[in-house]
């Protein structure tokens, strides 16, 4: 059931295996006018070079962009973690990046993000679990839980590798399990009962 006096602030994506085609499935159904900056880890090659902000750019409405350090969060806007750097979100709402060690055998590692966002927006966050083939993200889900924010699971039977859905599952009482294709629209409805001008945020 969705609270409708919760007033959401920010929206965080984990990702890991076949998270391209998930996140390009989340990313098109919202409009362009979505008001909350979303952030995503999607585990990627360490030396590779990221075109995910041109592929997921190609696929939303959204502007998709790589996150700078010392980067102010803005509104309405996706960003995604720096292959090879774990990204946090700080207390005043800005990026930063680390080169710390692999966490879940991971950098950028979701539940780095995840843990941190939660201290910096508390109750008033989103996170998301796409598919994905280890367990990164199971802690991050709990804290978030922990802190009172809201947690959307994809449902493992629809994830190209259901290794990260299930361990979030495990972790935590996840609010909601969702069919991929129904992730973006559920997540509209959610922000749309989230705030008073609900009107302007329809596809």
């Amino acid at each position: 059931m969705i609270s409708a006096n919760k007033k959401f602030e920010a929206v965080v994506i984990g990702s890991s295996a076949g998270g391209i085609k998930a996140l390009t499935t989340v990313l098109s159904a919202l409009p362009h006018n979505f008001p909350l900056p979303i952030t995503i880890v999607q585990h990627l090659h360490p030396q590779s070079d990221s075109y995910l902000a041109q592929i997921l750019g190609a696929k939303t409405r959204l502007m998709v962009k790589q996150a700078d350090e010392k980067e102010t969060i803005a509104r309405g806007v996706v960003y995604l973690a720096p292959p090879n750097y774990h990204l946090l979100i700080e207390e005043d709402r800005s990026f930063s990046l680390s080169i710390e060690g692999h966490v879940n055998f991971a950098r950028p590692s979701v539940d780095v993000l995840f843990e941190s966002a939660v201290y910096a927006y508390r109750d008033k966050l989103i996170g998301i679990i796409l598919t994905g083939a280890n367990h990164d993200g199971n802690y991050g889900v709990k804290k978030i839980k922990q802190m009172g924010g809201y947690v959307i699971v994809q449902d493992p039977a629809t994830a190209e590798a259901n290794a990260m859905p299930l361990a979030a599952i495990a972790a935590t009482t996840v609010d909601v399990i969702l069919p991929l294709t129904q992730i973006g629209p559920y997540l509209l409805q959610l922000v749309n009962r989230s705030t008073k001008d609900s009107h302007l945020f329809k596809s």
